[in-house]
C-alpha cells in the first residue's frame, strides 16, 4: 500500500505509517508493505498516477474535485468515491416520528461525512403535518433551509432553490427539502440528484418499501434506517477502504475484501482440451 496524504497532515500520517512499519518488522513482514509518500508535491501525485506497471489501482479520498483530478490523469484504474448527496424520502405512509428521527440523525449527528443526508423529499399528503414539525427540529439544531417553493412556506428564512439547484452535498448543518407529488415524483427527484451513494425511505407499507429498494439505484438502498449505517464497519465489513459511487469494480461500501483478487491454480496430468 502507497500512501499519500495532504501537507496538512504530513507529520501525523508519517508518524502513524512508522507505528504500523514497526508492527510489521516485529511480526517478520517487510516495513515497505506500507509506504507513505513523504512529500505532498501535486507533481509526485501525478508521477506516481503514470506507474501502470507497478501499481494496480488508486483509491481517492477526498473532495469532489480530488476525486476529478485523479479520474482525468491517471493511467492506473480508478475506484471513485464521488460526494455523497443522500436523501430521505418520507412516504405518504410513514410513520412521522420515526422519519423525524431518521432526518435528524442523518442530517446533524455528524455533517461532514459521505453518508449525511443532503435532501429531503415529502410526500404533498404528509407534507403539512411533517413540515411544521420539522421546521421546529431543525431550527433548533441551527440547519440552514434550501426549500422548493411549495415546501418554502413552512420555514421562515429559507432559501427557494429552483429545480437545477438541488443535488448540492452541502457537508454543513443545510439541507434541500422538496415536496412531491407521489411516488414516481421523488423517485424522478433522486434519479436527478443523486449520486448513486445512499438512499433512504421511511414508509410502513412494505410493498412501497420493496418497490423503493429495487428501483432506486444507489449503492446502498434503506428503509427505516438512517443514512447513517451506510458505512463498511456497520455493514459487517470490517475497516472501510471507502464508499465506491461506480460500478466498477466494487459498488457501495469496501472492505479488504474488495480489494482482494483471486488467481486460479490449476493442476493437470496432461489433459488438452478438445
Amino acid at each position: 500500500v502507497v500512501l499519500r496524504g495532504g501537507k496538512e497532515a504530513l507529520q501525523s500520517s508519517l508518524v502513524i505509517a512508522k507505528v504500523l512499519q514497526d508492527v510489521l518488522q516485529k511480526h517478520k513482514l517487510p516495513k515497505a508493505l506500507i509506504t507513505v509518500i513523504p512529500d505532498p508535491d501535486r507533481g509526485l501525485m501525478m508521477e506516481l498516477m503514470q506507474q501502470r506497471a507497478y501499481i494496480d489501482v488508486i483509491i481517492p479520498r477526498g473532495g469532489e474535485g480530488l476525486i476529478n483530478f485523479v479520474t482525468d490523469n491517471s493511467k492506473i484504474p480508478v475506484i471513485q468515491h464521488f460526494k455523497g448527496v443522500c436523501h430521505l424520502y418520507v412516504d405518504k405512509d410513514a410513520d412521522l416520528d420515526n422519519a423525524m428521527a431518521l432526518l435528524l440523525n442523518g442530517k446533524t449527528q455528524r455533517t461532514g461525512v459521505c453518508n449525511a443526508l443532503e435532501g429531503l423529499i415529502v410526500h404533498q399528503d404528509v407534507a403539512e403535518a411533517f413540515l411544521l414539525k420539522a421546521a421546529v427540529e431543525l431550527a433548533s439544531q441551527k440547519v440552514k433551509i434550501n426549500a422548493c417553493s411549495r415546501a418554502a412556506k413552512y420555514f421562515t428564512g429559507c432559501t427557494v432553490l429552483d429545480d437545477s439547484e438541488f443535488g448540492q452535498e452541502y457537508l454543513d448543518l443545510e439541507i434541500a427539502i422538496r415536496i412531491v407529488d407521489d411516488f414516481d415524483h421523488a423517485i424522478d427527484h433522486i434519479r436527478a440528484f443523486g449520486s448513486h451513494h445512499t438512499e433512504v425511505i421511511s414508509t410502513k407499507n412494505d410493498a412501497t418499501a420493496m418497490r423503493f429498494q429495487r428501483t432506486v439505484d444507489a449503492s446502498v438502498v434503506m428503509v427505516n434506517a438512517s443514512s447513517r449505517f451506510s458505512d463498511g464497519g456497520e455493514l459487517g465489513l470490517g475497516a472501510e477502504i471507502g464508499i465506491a459511487t461506480s460500478k466498477l469494480h466494487a459498488y457501495g461500501p469496501m472492505g479488504l475484501e474488495s480489494l482482494t483478487a483471486e488467481k486460479y491454480l490449476v493442476n493437470g496430468t496432461g489433459q488438452v482440451r478438445s
